[in-house]
């Protein structure tokens, strides 16, 4: 049964990579919105062109989520119905928005969410080892020693973690990880859903010698294996 798109904030997932990913509610939402607010309206100028969307979009990211606040409380005054989407996956997840969300929310109007995909949750599935829960930690610190003050935290703790890393600083990350996390399993989805999606497993160094002779292009979603009851 569909619901109105009523006057608020629909937070829409939308693919992380693969375009058939989208579902139909979200287009829906999308379609009925009075204005979308997006990362990058040019990235998402792809997707809504597939799906034959004409919603008006204005730009929403780190850069100027501040200054768009006051814009967006405004229009949902007005009674408009806004959706935020990110570059891909569900939105605030390690993406911008959460500034807008609090406020939007504090403000006492509608905030929901239109479920879909995320990268997350894909890879853990992948991975095989979310059977008892996981720790999403998302990008690292981009210095060096914090990146490696933090993998020591873990390794002693049972968990099973996930990362983000970028084409940039993966093969970094990797050799850090070699250093300091031993033989501990991991696995690394590249460019999940996507036409050369690579998921591959093994410990940081096996991993590096992977990586030193396959592409390093695109996005990365790293998960650290539960510790091995001794």
């Amino acid at each position: 049964m569909e619901h109105e798109v009523e006057p608020g904030l629909y937070l829409v997932g939308t693919p992380i990579g693969n375009l058939e990913d989208m579902t139909f509610r979200a287009v829906r939402v999308l379609k009925e919105a009075d204005l979308i607010l997006a990362e990058d309206t040019r990235h998402s100028r792809i997707l809504l062109q597939r799906y034959e969307i004409s919603t008006s979009m204005m730009s929403c990211h780190k850069f100027n989520e501040a200054s768009r606040t006051e814009i967006i409380l405004n229009k949902l005054k007005e009674g408009q119905r806004l959706a935020l989407i990110s570059d891909g996956g569900m939105p605030l997840i390690s993406d911008p928005g959460a500034r807008v969300v609090r406020a939007v929310r504090d403000a006492g109007f509608l905030v929901t969410s239109i479920p879909g995909p995320t990268a997350v949750t894909t890879a853990v599935a992948l991975s095989g080892w979310g059977e008892t829960g996981f720790r999403f930690v998302g990008f690292l610190p981009p210095k060096s020693a914090a990146r490696k003050r933090i993998l020591s935290e873990f390794l002693e703790q049972p968990e099973t973690f996930v990362f983000y890393e970028s084409t940039h600083r993966i093969k970094k990350w990797l050799d850090e990880a070699s250093e300091i996390l031993g033989d501990r399993p991991l696995f690394i989805g590249r460019e999940l859903t996507k036409k050369f999606e690579t998921c591959v497993s093994g410990t940081a160094s096996e991993l590096v010698t992977f990586f030193s002779t396959h592409s390093v292009k695109g996005e990365f979603v790293i998960v650290m294996s539960p510790l091995k009851k001794r």
